[in-house]
């Protein structure tokens, strides 16, 4: 069957591609997997024994390594996720042995206005309903435990505050004093619902808990997702765990989920989630998914582990950074490749004429509407306006010392001379630039990308961190926000000063790492300056800390930690065919 992207939707591609997808065990042979370290849980899905894996191929020899980032993201889209299953087949159409290293979908996008992100038209994985509805359960896991923690929080307050001393001692337990006040944890969902993002909790009788405000997060900003990410293994995993903080006490010292002698039981929940998903592309290529996205308020990365077996299973494995290389990639620069201790050979900036020209001044796009033909039709002065943005995110990955390249993820209303542009504008900023068409046509409209990617793994590069963990905090968002993001100086407000103030002194905080929150829209805590914002200030209205995953999380800008889902959600048009069983609907 012919798989045309201009006459199908995303999911019906899918659902014809996967009459013909092939057994997951042929996939596992692809990647040299022995029998016992793959764990089927369908035809076409499995999970990869880590440990068994990991023993085996520590000692490996490693491939190349390349990172797929952006431009800053519009509500027309980049492509990151199509570009990158794009690139994989690409690689294998020159021969290659290509891996690639995405992230779990979230259900909050999947079923509210943004969709699934298992790429589109004929740059896709599949099976595409398991990838995007809860894949093995490692969402739902992190889910539990984090609550699990909350109850034993909200518990052990209502006790301490019913009971005596002597009544705590009897079951083994001390008073820890927690604060009210200082509460640093929140309820989690998978979904966006900003009607929960406030609430009272505890409210009835003396044994209805402890009254107090709460709210939710989605599950992807928890701390355990972050730990998921960046941990090495499963003791790794399991010691991190115990040292979240979940609240202090009215001493100011931290309550860790060790002091609630709840961490073991949390590491129960998450025990199958350090093993990573394998699915495929439509063309057959191995893709491991693992850990979630949400750069603008996580770190946005596929994990640690997918990365290190990854790279030494393939000849090059390509993986992928959330949102634009302001965010997405510089956590992948100076978080990920530090718990990793890999380097880059290759980093793929993705661009497309509709979104540079929206950075240009283009008309804002509404949901439902008609595009503005500002869109559709040649528009060279616009279009070189919004390159701004274009090249400041190929500044952005220069800064790492390792060379873009842009791929040009076209579209069938781009025309030649906006092509041409682009690539003059990225040649002359020291990039690589590629048309690719794999939307279209697969592995083979994605050839010019995965060539001119071969060819930058090849150069050297002088790969290195922005920043230095021996630098103070107050330096290093300094660094990120005059560096990375343009901004000409930083404000912390009141609370984030004290808080920043706080961490430096403490000798076990001081040399983690960075996780900026910040909004995806802009290169700016402000999602209405788009393009290359100049003469702003970074706010920081907040810092939180994730010692468990080793983070400091100034909080900049007025971002939420729980998305709200909009008036027109993808919900509303997901559902299952009852004839053949078979979800329809995903995008």
């Amino acid at each position: 069957m012919k798989l045309d992207p201009t006459q199908m939707a995303d999911w019906q591609i899918a659902e014809a591609a996967e009459q013909n997808i092939k057994p997951i065990q042929e996939i596992g042979q692809k990647l040299g997997l022995q029998e016992d370290e793959l764990i089927p849980m369908g035809r076409g899905l499995a999970k990869i024994d880590y440990n068994r894996t990991w023993q085996r191929l520590k000692d490996a020899p490693k491939g190349k390594y390349v990172d797929v980032t952006a431009i800053t993201p519009t509500p027309l889209g980049e492509g990151k996720t199509t570009t990158t299953m794009g690139l994989v087949e690409g690689l294998g159409v020159l021969g290659k042995k290509p891996v690639g290293a995405i992230r779990q979908p979230s259900s909050g996008p999947t079923f509210n206005i943004k969709g699934s992100a298992a790429g589109g038209g004929l740059a896709q994985c599949i099976p595409l309903a398991p990838f995007s509805l809860g894949l093995t359960g490692d969402f739902d896991a992190i889910t539990n435990a984090h609550n699990l923690a909350m109850v034993a929080l909200t518990a052990r307050m209502q006790h301490e505050r019913n009971y005596s001393d002597e009544r705590l001692a009897k079951v083994g337990l001390k008073r820890l004093d927690i604060d009210p006040d200082r509460v640093q944890l929140k309820w989690a969902m998978d979904f966006c619902a900003q009607s929960l993002r406030n609430i009272t909790i505890g409210k009835g009788g003396k044994m209805d808990g402890y009254e107090m405000e709460s709210g939710f997060q989605i599950s992807v900003s928890s701390e355990l997702m972050a730990i998921l990410a960046v941990t090495s293994s499963l003791a790794d995993m399991r010691e991190r765990i115990g040292k979240m903080v979940v609240a202090y006490r009215r001493n100011g010292e931290d309550v860790t989920t060790a002091d609630l002698e709840v961490d073991g039981a949390m590491a129960a929940l998450m025990l199958d989630t350090i093993n990573p998903n394998l699915v495929q592309t439509i063309e057959g290529n191995p893709v491991l998914v693992h850990a979630g996205p949400f750069a603008n308020i996580a770190i946005g990365q596929s994990s640690v582990i997918a990365d290190l077996l990854g790279i030494r299973m393939g000849d090059y494995l390509v993986t992928e950074s959330g949102f634009g290389a302001d965010i997405g990639f510089e956590k992948f620069w100076n978080l990920k490749c530090r718990y990793s201790q890999l380097k880059p050979d290759a980093v793929v900036i993705v661009a497309t004429v509709r979104a540079l020209k929206m950075h240009g001044g283009g008309p804002t796009v509404k949901p439902g509407a008609a595009l503005d033909e500002a869109y559709t039709e040649e528009n060279l002065g616009m279009l070189e306006e919004g390159c701004a943005n274009l090249i400041a995110h190929i500044d952005i990955v220069k800064q790492s010392g390792v060379s873009p390249v842009v791929c040009i993820n076209s579209f069938y209303t781009d025309t030649k001379a906006e092509h041409d542009l682009i690539q003059r504008v990225s040649e002359a900023h020291g990039a690589r630039c590629a048309v690719s068409e794999h939307w279209l046509k697969g592995g083979e409209g994605a050839v010019a990308l995965a060539e001119a990617v071969v060819e930058a793994c090849e150069e050297a590069n002088q790969f290195d961190y922005l920043y230095d963990l021996d630098m103070p905090f107050k330096d290093r968002v300094y660094a990120i926000a005059t560096k990375i993001y343009g901004a000409s100086g930083v404000e912390w407000a009141k609370a984030a000063d004290e808080k920043i103030s706080l961490f430096e002194g403490d000798p076990d905080v001081r040399k983690m790492g960075m996780c900026m929150v910040k909004t995806h829209l802009s290169l700016s805590h402000s999602p209405e300056f788009k393009g290359a914002p100049k003469d702003w200030v970074l706010l920081i209205r907040d810092v939180l800390i994730y010692k468990g995953a080793g983070f400091v999380v100034p909080v900049a800008g007025d971002i939420k930690l729980l998305p709200g889902t909009g008036s027109d959600p993808g919900f509303r048009r997901i559902d299952v065919d009852v004839e053949i069983g078979k979800v329809t609907g995903l995008f």
